[in-house]
């Protein structure tokens, strides 16, 4: 019971990982395992960094597209 709850305390439980993910059954109880906290915790801020990353971008491409292009020339007229 008690280890039910320290997996969930993680993240997801073994039921709920997808059957046949390499991440999900390799990479992840290799991560609980063998790294310490501040080695986690450090992934996690770049995972969240990354997608800051992703997200600045897609704002730029955003605000480039809906910008009104001119047509045809400016006159001044008196």
């Amino acid at each position: 019971m008690e280890e039910k709850a320290e997996t969930e305390e993680k993240g997801a439980s073994a039921e709920s990982r997808p059957a046949g993910c390499m991440f999900c059954g390799a990479i992840l109880p290799l991560m609980e395992r063998c790294w310490s906290e501040a080695a986690r915790e450090h992934f996690r801020a770049s995972r969240v960094e990354f997608l800051k990353g992703v997200r600045s971008m897609l704002d730029d491409r955003i605000a480039r597209l809906a910008r009104k292009e001119r047509h045809g020339s400016h006159v001044t007229v008196e």
